[in-house]
């Protein structure tokens, strides 16, 4: 169980670095805003709480998703 518990948190924790290291991409690429202003303005405008709500839930979402498709195939 305690080995579940820990590919749980690894998991989500994957899918919500992915989530922030794309928005803090798209501040680069699709903005341009972090160019003029810098990587702290970026990385300010980034993390915020809305921002990490929808991270956790489409991580808890994506390890779901995930473990049902493992135990069916």
């Amino acid at each position: 169980m305690k080995g579940n518990i820990w590919r749980a948190v690894i998991e989500v924790g994957f899918i919500v670095f992915l989530f922030y290291s794309n928005l803090l991409m798209g501040e680069f690429e699709r903005s341009g805003q972090g160019l003029k202003r810098g990587l702290a303005w970026a990385i300010e405008d980034v993390f915020t709480m809305a921002n990490f709500e929808i991270a956790m839930i489409a991580g808890i979402i994506g390890y779901i998703l995930f473990e049902f498709l493992r135990k069916k195939f």
